[in-house]
């Protein structure tokens, strides 16, 4: 195994024609056929989830970590669909803004030919204006990654998501390296800012019906990060990147949001020098 291909998508639920998209989804991942993938805004309904659903017959493990509870059995959150076993799982909360929002980051351990993968999920805060809850959600993240993956993890941990952030944000801008925030700094490579075709729009009003109902402007929000590439190894380089789920078919769309696909090093290129 020398690259392992990731996939992330926002299942939008439940909302809209789901058997349908269900099916565009699959046909996505059989396609585009992903070694891991990162799904939010699943949703937990009488001890099946709709991660569940989308495996079928297409040879996934699957882990599922609740961040909200809708009240009469239901549950929402992040899950995980690995073709390798999953073989640890931790749902970690984020800090919130207020009673209306639960966010949390699902950790997995993933047990891969090229070695272990710490292997994140997230969904933060959604409104314009929740900037300050994002930083909030995204500072408690590296320290997540930091303490489940530290460096000396055998694989470069691997962070996905729907972000709610467009990519000058200050909670992108902090995951990547470019600034602090509370005196606390990270480093993760975004794959598809290296490797995608702009403008990568994952949330497109103006393309998606779905996306439409909200009247708001294109954007991209939806990211695939690495911490990597590794010193002296190469190892958590991205090699490729895009953005994918885009097709209809008769008028519907696998979700509101488009996936991002991309593949990453996971090969040793080199020896270490430090």
């Amino acid at each position: 195994m020398e690259r392992l291909r990731v996939l992330t998508l926002n299942i939008w639920n439940k909302k809209g024609p789901w058997e349908r998209r269900l099916e565009l989804i699959r046909e996505g991942i059989r396609r585009l056929s992903p070694d891991v993938i990162g799904l939010q805004e699943v949703i937990l309904y009488n001890d099946r989830t709709q991660a569940d659903e989308i495996r079928e017959g297409l040879g996934y493990d699957a882990a599922f970590g609740m961040a909200h509870d809708l009240g009469d059995g239901m549950h929402f959150g992040n899950a995980v669909l690995s073709r390798f076993p999953i073989e640890k799982r931790s749902v970690l909360p984020l800090p919130t803004a207020g009673d209306e929002e639960r966010r949390a980051l699902l950790y997995t351990r993933i047990r891969t030919p090229a070695g272990s993968l710490p292997f994140f999920v997230t969904h933060l805060n959604w409104k314009f204006h929740d900037g300050v809850a994002r930083e909030a959600q995204v500072v408690t993240i590296a320290e997540h990654v930091m303490h489940e993956a530290p460096m000396s993890s055998d694989l470069p941990a691997v962070l996905v998501g729907d972000f709610n952030a467009v990519p000058h944000s200050t909670e992108i801008r902090f995951l990547l390296g470019l600034q602090s925030l509370g005196g606390k700094s990270v480093h993760f490579t975004d794959c598809f800012e290296h490797l995608g075709t702009l403008p990568g729009c994952t949330f497109d009003s103006e393309k998606n019906p779905y996306a439409a109902l909200t009247h708001e402007f294109p954007r991209r929000i939806d990211y695939i990060l690495v911490r990597g590439p590794e010193l002296g190894t190469g190892r958590g380089k991205p090699l490729s990147a895009e953005v994918v789920m885009t097709e209809m078919k008769d008028g519907v769309a696998p979700s509101d949001h488009y996936g991002v696909f991309a593949e990453i090093n996971v090969r040793e290129l080199g020896q270490r020098f430090y």
